[in-house]
Formats: C-alpha cells, sequence, structure tokens
C-alpha cells in the first residue's frame, strides 16, 4: 500500500472513532438529562434531540424513554405506545415497561393484552417482572382464567420458587374469591418474605376469613418472622370483625413497643378494633393520642359511636371534624345515621340526610336510604319510611324493604307488613327471615290463619334459613357455637355450666319469653324467634363465665339480630353474675350492666 493511501485509511479510521466517541458522548449526556426528566414536555424535547441525533436506535435510551413515559407520573401511555412502536424487536424490558404502566393504569386489560401480544410476535421470554405486572392486571380486572393460565405458565417457566411472582399470584386467586386457592399457592411457597406474609394475611381478612388471618399470625411467631406496621393493620382489621379483644390489646402493645403508633394507618386501625370490640373508651385514648389524623380517623370515631347507639357523641365528634377542616364524606354520614337510628334521634337524622345532598354534595347509598327508613320505622313512622322507599332511587332494593318489614314486626303493623312482604316476593328477593318476620306479626295479631300462610309457603318453596353462630374469644382464641352446639371440646362442661347460669338468671327475676313463632319440630334459633334453650349466644355467655376470672368482660360475636328472649335472659345473666357482656349481633351492639342493656331494648 502508498504511503498516501496508508494516510487515508488512518484518518478514515480516525474520523470514525471521533464520530463514534462523539456519539457515545450525546447518547450518555441523553441518559443523563433522562435521570433528571420530570415531566412529558420535558421528555419530548429529549425525544426530539434523540431524533435528530440518530439515537432512536438505542438500546439504552428507548428503553429509558419508554420507561419513563409508561410508568412515572409525568408520562403518557399514549406516546409510550408510539416510542414502542418505533423499537425494533422490543426486549422483554421494553415490553416489561408497557404491561406495567397499563396494569397500574385505567386500562389494566391493555396490559393483559400486551402480554399475549408478546407472547404471540417477540422472541423475548417473560421474567419475573412481565409475570408479577400481567398478575397485577389480571387482579384488577378479575380475569379467573388468564390467572390460572399465568399460574400454569410460572409452573413452566420454573418461576414457582420467585416470591415475588408467587405473592402476585396470591393477590390475583384472592380477587377473584379463591381465597383457599390462594392459601395453597401461599402453603406451596419454599421462601416467604414479610410482604408475601402481609399479602396472606390481607388476602384472608379482605375475603372475610378472619380467624385464617390471625393463624396465619401464629405461624408467622412460631417462624420467627417479624411484623411491620402493614401487619400490624391487617391483623387489627381481622380482630375487630371478630371481636378478638385480647389479640387487639396484645397487638396493640406490639405496636406500642415498635414505635408505630404515629402511623395513621395503625392509628385508625386500633380506633376500628376497639370501637368493633365494644371498649369505646380506649378507641377514644387512640384517637387523643394521635397526633395525626385523616379524615378516616375521624370516620372511624363518628362511626364506632354511632354503632353503639351513642348518636349524640357521634354529633359532637362530627361538628369537631368540620371544626378541624376535614371534609366529611359518605362514610361519615352513614355513621351519624346509624348513631341517630339507634338512639331515636328522627328529627337529627333527617337534618344529616339532608344536610349531606345540599350542603356537601353527596349522593346518599342504599345504605344512607336503609338508615333512614330504619329510622323512621323504629319510630313508628312506617308511613314516612314507606315515603322514603318510594322516593329512593334504590326503592327496587331488598334491603329497603326488609328494613321496612323488620320495623312493621317492633310495631305489630300487619297491613305495612304485607306491603312490605308483597314487594319481595315480587322482586324474587323473599328469603327465610322474610317469612318467619310476617309470621310473628300475624302470630302477635292474633292471626292463626296468617301463621299457617306462612309455615305452608316456607314449606312449599323448600326456604332453608340462615343457621345462626356466635363468636367469643377467651384467652387469645375464638370459640365458635351454633344452635344446641355439641362439637366443643368442653361441651359436658359448657351445658353443666349453663343450666346453672339459667337458675341463677331465674333466681333475679328472668321468665322465658314464650315463643311467637316457630317451624313444627324446631328448636332452632333459624326461626328468628324460636324457643330454645341453646341458642349459640346462650353456649358462649355459659363457656365464657365457666372459663374467665371473675369480673371479666364478655364479648360476644353474632351473626343474626339477638332474638327477644336471649335480650330479655342476657340482661338478668349480667346482674346475676355482675358482669359487663357486649353482644354485637347484626344490627348494632348491646352493652348489658346490672340487668339493663345500653340499647333500652330500642333494637
Amino acid at each position: 500500500m502508498r504511503p498516501l493511501e496508508m494516510k487515508c485509511d488512518s484518518a478514515e479510521e480516525s474520523q470514525n472513532s471521533e464520530a463514534a466517541q462523539l456519539k457515545m458522548s450525546k447518547s450518555n449526556t441523553i441518559l443523563t438529562l433522562l435521570q433528571g426528566c420530570n415531566s412529558l414536555q420535558r421528555l419530548k424535547k429529549i425525544h426530539a434531540h434523540v431524533i435528530i441525533n440518530g439515537l432512536q436506535h438505542h438500546p439504552a435510551i428507548s428503553n429509558k424513554l419508554l420507561y419513563f413515559c409508561a410508568t412515572s407520573v409525568a408520562g403518557s401511555l399514549s406516546h409510550a405506545q408510539l416510542l414502542f412502536n418505533q423499537i425494533q424487536n422490543p426486549q422483554t424490558q421494553a415490553w416489561n415497561s408497557l404491561i406495567r404502566g397499563f396494569a397500574q393504569s385505567p386500562s389494566p386489560l391493555q396490559a393483559i393484552f400486551y402480554y399475549n401480544y408478546m407472547l404471540l410476535v417477540s422472541l423475548s421470554r417473560p421474567d419475573t417482572f412481565t409475570f408479577s405486572f400481567t398478575l397485577k392486571a389480571c387482579e384488577r380486572v378479575k380475569a379467573l382464567n388468564k390467572c390460572q393460565e399465568l399460574h400454569g405458565s410460572v409452573i413452566k417457566c420454573g418461576f414457582e420458587t420467585c416470591v415475588v411472582v408467587c405473592t402476585g399470584v396470591i393477590r390475583c386467586y384472592a380477587a377473584n374469591g379463591l381465597i383457599e386457592t390462594a392459601g395453597l399457592v401461599f402453603d406451596k411457597m419454599s421462601e416467604r418474605d414479610l410482604v408475601s406474609w402481609n399479602c396472606m394475611i390481607s388476602c384472608y381478612s379482605q375475603g372475610g376469613f378472619h380467624v385464617e388471618a390471625l393463624g396465619v399470625y401464629e405461624r408467622m411467631r412460631n417462624e420467627k418472622v417479624g411484623l411491620d406496621g402493614f401487619t400490624l393493620v391487617g391483623l387489627l382489621s381481622s380482630c375487630a370483625h371478630v371481636g378478638a379483644f385480647n389479640m387487639g390489646v396484645y397487638l396493640h402493645r406490639i405496636a406500642s413497643e415498635m414505635g408505630v403508633l404515629g402511623n395513621v394507618f395503625v392509628g385508625n386501625a386500633l380506633i376500628d378494633m376497639y370501637a368493633k370490640c365494644g371498649d369505646l373508651d380506649s378507641a377514644l385514648c387512640v384517637f387523643n393520642r394521635m397526633k395525626k389524623r385523616d379524615v378516616l380517623t375521624w370516620n372511624s370515631i363518628v362511626f364506632g359511636y354511632g354503632v353503639h347507639g351513642r348518636g349524640d357523641t357521634a354529633i359532637d365528634f362530627f361538628r369537631q371534624m368540620l371544626m378541624a377542616g376535614f371534609q366529611p364524606n359518605s362514610i361519615t354520614f352513614l355513621g351519624l345515621l346509624c348513631g341517630c337510628n339507634h338512639q331515636g334521634l328522627v328529627e337529627e337524622g333527617v337534618e344529616y340526610f339532608q344536610m349531606m345532598i345540599s350542603k356537601f354534595n353527596l349522593k346518599p347509598g342504599i345504605k344512607h336510604y336503609g338508615c333512614m327508613v330504619d329510622l323512621y320505622g323504629r319510630a313508628g313512622m312506617l308511613e314516612k319510611a314507606l315515603e322514603v322507599i318510594s322516593s329512593s332511587p334504590s326503592k327496587d332494593c331488598p334491603v329497603l324493604w326488609r328494613t321496612l318489614l323488620g320495623s312493621c314486626k317492633i310495631h305489630r303493623n300487619v297491613e305495612m307488613g304485607e306491603i312490605a312482604m308483597r314487594n319481595l316476593v315480587q322482586l324474587g328477593a323473599s328469603s327465610a327471615g322474610d317469612y318467619v318476620l310476617l309470621a310473628t306479626i300475624y302470630a302477635a295479631s292474633k292471626d292463626p290463619e296468617g301463621v299457617a300462610r306462612m309455615r305452608k309457603l316456607m314449606k312449599s318453596k323448600g326456604i332453608k334459613t340462615t343457621p345462626g353462630w356466635s363468636w367469643i374469644e377467651v384467652g387469645e382464641k375464638m370459640h365458635r357455637f351454633v344452635v344446641d352446639d355439641k362439637s366443643h371440646p368442653d361441651t359436658e362442661m359448657i351445658y353443666l355450666k349453663l343450666e346453672e347460669v339459667i337458675l341463677r338468671a331465674r333466681s333475679v327475676g328472668y321468665v322465658e319469653e314464650k315463643s311467637l313463632f316457630a317451624l313444627p319440630g324446631s328448636s332452632s334459633e333459624d326461626c328468628l324467634e324460636s324457643s330454645s334453650a341453646y341458642h349459640s349466644e346462650r353456649l358462649a355467655i355459659a363457656f365464657g363465665l365457666a372459663s374467665t376470672p371473675e369480673g371479666t368482660d364478655l364479648r360476644i360475636v353474632k351473626n343474626l339480630r339477638v332474638c327477644r328472649d336471649c335480650h330479655l335472659f342476657t340482661k338478668f345473666v349480667s346482674k346475676a353474675f355482675k358482669r359487663h357482656i357486649i353482644v354485637r349481633d347484626r344490627v348494632r351492639y348491646h352493652h348489658f350492666r346490672d340487668g339493663l342493656c345500653s340499647c333500652g331494648d330500642y333494637w
């Protein structure tokens, strides 16, 4: 080669090297600019520089642009799609950005679409992020079939040992109502982190499996797993639902030791737990000590006092809430209306119902209208209650007519009861409890033919009643009883104790109320007003009295409305044994002390 040619080649190589260095410098500059990008407008300017400098196919820059556009707050999914379409042979990272963005967006179904498209047209394979984001989308749209398909793919691709992916599978199954399947996935995990433990507690708690949620914590303790604020919130929620007061107090102590009482979510969960376990004083103590509060904090205390029949106090807290500058929401007013309802504050209830519409522009829901029907109905203003239903946009809701029927039973109003029942039948929503309620109205009105018709209808339709059950906590363990229960390990002791309890209640004035209506041969509380010495709450009370020291409060949670005779019985038991007995039934809370009930027999 001649010297001139060698010099030209050397110059060309030098120019190429300089160009490559310049291109690298520009790409590094753009990547640095992207790190500090905080708006879509700025992103578009950077994108323009990328195109001008011919870097639109640079993998790192393309992926960074797409990631920012698809997943940041200042991004745009439509712009992200344009960017994605310009990428030649997008790799898994690019697909993940788009799937993640849509999974978190108002259009999560698009994430599933892009996952399917990835499998169809790309050589890229899903990784842990792909599965996690797609499972999140399936969770949000409740796509059970896709969830099951993804679970199969997770196993096939060898990700069944990945904690993050398995946690996503658990959440997805739970969101689709398959809580037991979620539990099986959790049990099969070879490794678990705190997030997966918290996920299982949350899934059980939100799915109504509260005893199972508390059982997960027992496993955590046995395996020496620590906990955090999320664990506490999930567990406290389950304690609140089943009335696990002792466990709630224990968790309160743990929260104090961990120094997380300043966490507003933990504080709210504690207020809710104490209120639902019947200890308003402790709920108030937690509330007063909270330096930071949110709307949920105020709602918890308003609602807590409301469902305990302390409407006047609930109203006081509502006024304080407004003075503190918080905007009430529909839950706030539901708590207020419950309080007015249970305390018979008709004028105040009407005032707050109108206020939520006119002053705060809140649309009442079915539960708000239900409270108003109950408010008028309990006060004997049945025509007003009927007007509320007729003017409600939810007049075809069975709950409203069933609430009216319950009020008709209190006031023994046959005509209005028949109207309520007729509407329930027309809606195809009549249940065993409805027939029993109308039958008791007929019985109270000395109408045996009406009672006979209800018996015949229930028998001909094969209508089954809802089984009654009651929970009671002794120590840190929950005990469940059904009517005439013989399944408890201490059954013999419980029934012997119950006989003693009945005798002592009679010694201080208890006289059994005769049943108004019961199905032939029935001794079950399924019939609401049936005559039985062994209703579930009586068995729970006997067990509690036998298993706890004198003076210990008894806390019972019941799935049905407490019957008249059991209510009377519990009043005399509280007097005979000098115990505070708290019963939370389907309707409200009852605090029994010295032969009296906090409801004033107004329930």
